[in-house]
């Protein structure tokens, strides 16, 4: 079975990170909530949900991890400014292994230079900054292109679940 980081930082969408979790963790797979720093409180932008940061980025090595899931919301923002976490997606990139972001995610990919070439879909929010990072930008609900997924919107969840979890298998 996989081992999948959750990139969290506090103001992600609640069901952007509870949804993708459960479904990956029901598969069998093991996952990891990697924050800014270890044992950090990560609470979601509705008020519903919050998480314990298991380790900091700076502590995350990419050869122990098969992927990384980064929910949306405000939370990319937070970490696409940290030199760890852009470290740990560069380096995830580099061995070829699972990158997925949904909604605002891709910000943290934009921050790591993973997209050039590849095919990606973003929240219309930063549509352009996704275009910019030189993905070929597809507005649709799951995009997969290569070892990268990503989709738009809550309302995408499922697609983006179903294509992580082909991934991982």
């Amino acid at each position: 079975m996989a081992k999948v980081a959750f990139l969290l930082a506090g103001g992600f969408e609640d069901s952007e990170m509870v949804n993708p979790y459960e479904a990956i963790k029901e598969a069998g797979h093991e996952t990891v909530i990697v924050g800014l720093e270890k044992g950090i409180d990560c609470p979601g932008k509705q008020g519903t949900v919050s998480y314990t940061a298991q380790i900091g980025a700076s502590e995350a090595n990419a050869a122990e991890f098969d992927g990384v899931v980064i929910p949306g919301g405000g939370a990319p923002e937070a970490l696409r400014v940290n030199e760890e976490v852009v470290r740990f997606v560069k380096e995830l990139n580099d061995q070829g292994k699972l990158i997925s972001g949904i909604c605002h995610g891709p910000q943290v990919m934009i921050s790591a230079d993973v997209l050039k070439g590849k095919e990606a879909t973003s929240y219309i929010g930063i549509r352009d900054d996704v275009k910019l990072a030189g993905a070929i930008y597809k507005d649709e609900e799951v995009v997969v292109g290569d070892n990268i997924v990503t989709s738009r919107t809550p309302v995408d969840e499922p697609a983006f679940i179903r294509e992580i979890l082909a991934k991982l298998s």
